[in-house]
């Protein structure tokens, strides 16, 4: 008798977002960014879809709840400031040019405003949001040993050190006066970064600050 032969399974075909449908989406993260920084994290989400252009039925398709907008919008700025320091080191090779593109960028994508949304409305442990935190901190972690070992970086500051310093003199809050301060912020923020070239001038109170320090406060 013969044995009866296995069907070749059909290939399961794989939908990808229109072309249009990924725009929307681009549309919607960077109205809500900008909307976020200069009214807060509470701004009503369809006058974000009517800013980006689309309705509020393709802000919802996209993103179900406010949860989940600006949970894309912080990763998405994370990412984005991670990408400009991938870029200096590999453009230059110089770690502590790499360090001062990603906190002058950390600084033009309003980081300092977004950031403290998440511990105010949502998960700090959602996936997305741990995968593009650990991105950003080993790669700054990264750039910062390497200047260190040039002999670039002064060997007392951590990341923690670098993160609260930039947040602190890049953005006030969202909502407030943010959009107003833009001139002095990256005068400062160089200034921040001469006083962490070495050989340091000074020795710091304390210890060096890491994450986990921070996590912890």
């Amino acid at each position: 008798m013969q044995a009866a032969t296995t069907a070749n399974p059909v290939p399961r075909k794989v939908t990808r977002p229109r072309a249009d449908a990924l725009r929307n989406r681009e549309r919607i993260v960077t109205a809500a960014r900008e909307m976020f920084v200069e009214h807060g994290p509470e701004v009503p989400l369809d006058e974000i879809a009517r800013r980006a252009g689309v309705g509020n039925a393709t802000l919802y398709r996209n993103f179900p709840d406010r949860d989940a907008l600006v949970r894309e919008v912080v990763c998405c700025v994370m990412e984005r400031t991670a990408l400009a320091a991938e870029q200096a080191l590999a453009e230059t090779g110089d770690a502590f040019e790499a360090l001062s593109r990603f906190v002058h960028a950390a600084a033009d994508e309003r980081i300092s405003a977004l950031c403290p949304m998440v511990s105010s409305t949502f998960d700090h442990h959602h996936p997305d949001l741990v995968a593009a935190r650990e991105r950003v901190e080993n790669l700054v972690e990264e750039v910062m040993d390497r200047a260190r070992t040039a002999g670039q970086l002064r060997p007392d500051v951590s990341v923690g050190d670098l993160m609260v310093a930039a947040a602190q003199l890049s953005r006030p809050p969202a909502g407030t006066v943010c959009l107003s301060l833009d001139r002095f912020v990256h005068r400062h923020l160089q200034l921040f970064l001469d006083g962490l070239r070495a050989p340091a001038r000074s020795v710091l109170p304390g210890t060096a600050t890491t994450m986990e320090d921070l996590r912890q406060a």
